[in-house]
């Protein structure tokens, strides 16, 4: 499976250490399989640090029985659950190897956050995000996982002009 990584860097040997708490899945490191998405984030982390966008590439296996996987396949009440510990600071993502779900993007974030702050009701929430297409985000949180399974392909540079 190819995925993709936004960030300021090349990074052929992702580390989870440099990796922040706080996020959707928790401490990890963070890809898709969409290309755009990546490009976005790329674009987005390299405007606040004055940074070139850069786009990495890898290579994942498609057999990872061997790992611990927990997959959200739709935005429900276990993922909005999930995603509100990670980003209170709870350790749940540390029992995976492994988190694959939906994105919070800015117009996700903002039906999550009206939940977080408890200004809507859970059922709120579940229903207003039923209106949004999301993207994915596989959040690798084993350090393992990436030295023995994920393979840096290349890397490139983006440019708001590419948009």
């Amino acid at each position: 499976m190819i995925l993709f990584h936004g960030t300021t860097e090349i990074v052929e040997k992702p580390d989870i250490s440099f990796s922040k708490s706080y996020l959707d899945f928790g401490k990890g490191f963070y890809l898709t399989t969409y290309q755009k998405q990546a490009e976005k984030w790329a674009l987005r982390k390299g405007l606040r640090k004055q940074k070139p966008a850069i786009v990495n590439v890898y290579d994942l296996s498609d057999d990872l029985g061997k790992y611990d996987v927990l997959r959200f396949k739709q935005e429900n009440e276990k993922w909005l659950d999930f995603v509100c510990a990670c980003r209170k600071g709870d350790n749940i993502y540390r029992g995976y190897d492994i988190i694959i779900g939906a994105v919070a993007n800015d117009d996700v974030f903002k039906i999550v956050d009206m939940y977080f702050r408890g200004i809507w009701s859970k059922q709120k929430a579940l229903d207003e995000l039923r209106y949004y297409k999301m993207n994915d985000q596989i959040c690798i949180i084993n350090q393992d996982v990436l030295d023995k399974e994920l393979i840096f392909r290349k890397a490139y540079q983006v440019s708001q002009d590419d948009k």
